[in-house]
Parts: C-alpha cells; sequence; structure tokens
C-alpha cells in the first residue's frame, strides 16, 4: 500500500439516523467548504453524517465521533485504500464509521479512540496531519 496523508478535521461529528418520512434539514448542505456532510439513503433508512454542532434531533444518534480524510483526489483505479485503512485501525482495535466521495474516502473513529487511530496509521507508514 503506498503512503497515504491523512488530514484530521478539528469538529467532532455525529452519525444520526432520521426518522421515517423526516428529509434532512436543507441548511445541511450549505455548511461550506471543510464541512463533512453525507447523507444516505437506503432501505434501512436515512443516515446523515455531519458536524454535531449542526446534527438534527434524531432520536437515534452517534455523537463523538472524529474525521480522519485522506488527501485527495483519488483515482478510482486505485484498490485497497479504505481495506489498508480498516485492517490497521482494527490491527489497533479501532472501530470506524466509512464515507466516500468522488474524489476521496473518510472514516470516522470515536473521539476517545483517536490518540489510538492516529498513532496506528502513522506506525503502518502514513502521514498524519498533526492533531
Amino acid at each position: 500500500m503506498r503512503r497515504l496523508v491523512i488530514e484530521v478535521a478539528p469538529a467532532e461529528h455525529t452519525v444520526l439516523r432520521l426518522a421515517e418520512g423526516q428529509p434532512p434539514p436543507p441548511e445541511l448542505f450549505g455548511l461550506g467548504a471543510g464541512a463533512l456532510v453525507s447523507v444516505v439513503s437506503a432501505a434501512d433508512g436515512v443516515t446523515v453524517v455531519c458536524p454535531t454542532r449542526n446534527a438534527p434531533a434524531a432520536e437515534t444518534r452517534e455523537d463523538g465521533w472524529r474525521v480522519l480524510s485522506v488527501r485527495g483526489p483519488l483515482d478510482f483505479t486505485l484498490t485497497g485504500i479504505m481495506a489498508a485503512l480498516a485492517g490497521e485501525l482494527a490491527a489497533a482495535g479501532v472501530s470506524l464509521f466509512a464515507v466516500s466521495t468522488y474524489d476521496t474516502d473518510h472514516v470516522l473513529v470515536k473521539a476517545t479512540d483517536l490518540e489510538r487511530a492516529v498513532k496506528a496509521l502513522r506506525e503502518a507508514g502514513h502521514e498524519v496531519a498533526p492533531l
């Protein structure tokens, strides 16, 4: 696996599931550059990832996530990036929530696991922006 450059976003994020029929708030899409917002609609509901300070009310939510983003853009022909990150974090006992965009991959780790995650990724040879 090639050496990746990974940046740690400063804000805590929330992963939540919206109630059936509840649309995501339109203001989530106007947070500006640097804010990671992901909305995925699937058979099991609508999942939203967004900065905690902007998270809508939801009965099902997990606060306290930090975002680690691979510096991109990444070519679609590249293979094994997410597998490498997941494997390195799993070996360190760190669970993750994955989000991909057109240009890159992001992994969210619990804030309580951030230091352990960064250490594992650095030991695997990746560059991680200072915390």
